[in-house]
């Protein structure tokens, strides 16, 4: 996918873009049109970008670091309609921000965190919804949780009660330019039979307070796999809103 320019016609095309792929994609794997959507993904881009994606219809955005995407936010409190979610890394000293401020966060991946998470959620604001990370390549320089970690802390979080369990989240390992088709779709795979485990393990009828029903997978250069899959949200960043500067993020 080619970088776009920063330019909010270009956002505005590039969402357009983005949805034909996805709906292209869930035609294939012949899944229902609305089994999975875009979260744009709007690091280190500004307000600006944002409100112009938003316009086109985009309602659901990611955000990385925490500083920025506050900023964002109140920039943009105008459009209440907005979903933020936060899917970077988290510090204990950064929990109550995220829980005052986020619809969803999607990098769970230890039990201090999830604590604080609801520990500090406004009751107001109703639960947050969470997947948990998971490591799925075992890859050392990557977040989350092991596979073989994944049901202790499922089962913490699930007691929590001001968070809601959503589903999983994974960043594969790239895969090399050869590889095939069954390798693209691996780790895909096994995210998804750890969410159906998860499934089988807690019923909706026994566990109303979760909701196990996402997988949050696949980015620019793999949606089409992490769709065949499963995918529930795939996170676009540089297909919508082009190369990140990196410049400015502290």
């Amino acid at each position: 996918m080619t970088a776009v320019p920063d330019d909010e016609a270009c956002v505005t095309q590039c969402i357009l873009e983005a949805r034909a792929r996805l709906e292209k994609a869930l035609q294939t794997s012949k899944r229902n049109a609305d089994s999975a959507q875009v979260l744009a993904v709007s690091k280190t881009k500004p307000a600006t970008l944002v409100r112009a994606a938003w316009q086109s219809g985009q309602r659901a955005f990611g955000e990385n670091y925490l500083q920025e995407a506050l900023d964002k936010q109140q920039a943009l409190s105008d459009l209440t309609d907005i979903e933020w979610h936060f899917i970077g890394p988290i510090q204990s000293n950064k929990t109550r921000a995220i829980a005052e401020h986020f619809a969803w966060v999607h990098t769970v991946e230890r039990e201090k965190i999830a604590r604080r998470l609801s520990e500090q959620r406004p009751d107001e604001l109703g639960a947050l919804d969470v997947c948990l990370q998971v490591n799925i390549s075992g890859e050392a320089s990557k977040a989350g949780v092991t596979p073989q970690e994944l049901l202790a802390l499922a089962e913490t979080v699930i007691a929590l009660p001001g968070l809601r369990l959503r589903g999983l989240m994974a960043i594969p390992a790239p895969c090399a330019a050869d590889a095939s088709d069954a390798e693209r779709h691996a780790p895909f795979c096994q995210l998804r039979e750890l969410l159906e485990q998860l499934q089988a393990r807690f019923p909706a009828a026994s566990y109303p307070q979760a909701r196990l029903d996402t997988l949050s997978m696949g980015m620019s250069a793999d949606l089409e796999a992490a769709v065949a899959e499963g995918a529930t949200l795939v996170r676009l960043g540089t297909a919508i809103f082009g190369a990140r500067d990196y410049s400015h993020v502290h």
